[in-house]
């Protein structure tokens, strides 16, 4: 997630960070156990030790892709709770310029 404005102003930035975020979900579906090693850095032990497990156990689910189909749930879901009032339009709510980062 990031400001329009980052997005206008600084494009290389906002691609920049698409492309690591999509590589750091490869590495750690490749290898959970990075995960404790950074965990170590900000975390207690026992906390740590814990979150190789739930990168293990929630890698299949990691994908940097937004589709139509889930900002149409999510528009629904705000719509619902009253948080919006109509739809938000794919393009407003997904950088579609950066979309070919994320394969």
């Amino acid at each position: 997630m990031t400001t329009q404005r980052l997005i206008d102003g600084q494009p290389d930035v906002a691609a920049a960070a698409v492309r690591a975020l999509v590589r750091a979900q490869r590495l750690l579906v490749e290898d959970p156990s990075r995960a404790a090693a950074v965990g170590r850095k900000r975390f207690p032990e026992v906390e740590a030790g814990l979150i190789a497990e739930l990168i293990r156990r929630d890698a299949p689910f990691y994908d940097p892709a937004v589709s139509r189909a889930s900002v149409d749930a999510l528009n629904t879901f705000a719509r619902n709770m009253g948080i919006l009032s109509g739809p938000a339009a794919y393009e407003q709510v997904v950088a579609a310029q950066f979309t070919r980062f994320w394969t």
